[in-house]
């Protein structure tokens, strides 16, 4: 594989991939860099703003509202779990629990917790359970190396 980069002033960033045979590496390739342009329309003080996926942290459902948690503001999110589990499909967005998705780029460390449960640390020291129930998911992305 050969990656080529070059500056382009005044233009957007674009993404051009040449293969010679369509196959499950370059599928897999385009699910990553399409998953990077995934946005969530939030609010905070009664302004939308656009939140990219780089910057969450975690999302979690608290009395049937959702809240993005970024590394400073806490943003209404007007989804629900399941919407937002569709949009992030193939990203680094992991379900850890029935009222909360964590965003695995931010995980700094996995410690073991009693009755089979774990507690997520996240890169700015926020600690998140994971239940038995979403283990199998958690696992997953240590085993494919993405942690």
């Amino acid at each position: 594989m050969e990656i080529i980069t070059r500056q382009v002033k005044e233009k957007p960033l674009t993404v051009t991939i040449e293969y010679p045979e369509y196959n499950e590496s370059v599928s897999t390739l385009v699910r990553k860099i399409s998953s990077m342009d995934v946005n969530f329309s939030a609010s905070i003080d009664e302004r939308q703003v656009k939140i990219g996926l780089s910057e969450v942290y975690y999302i979690e459902n608290v009395e049937r509202k959702l809240f993005i948690y970024t590394i400073k503001e806490v943003y209404r999110l007007d989804s629900s779990m399941a919407e937002v589990e569709a949009m992030t499909a193939d990203t680094d967005l992991v379900r850890i629990s029935r009222t909360c998705i964590m965003n695995t780029n931010h995980l700094k460390e996995i410690r073991q917790l009693k009755n089979s449960r774990l507690e997520a640390v996240l890169d700015n020291d926020e600690m998140l359970i994971v239940s038995r129930k979403y283990l199998k998911d958690i696992k997953r992305f240590f085993q494919k190396g993405r942690v």
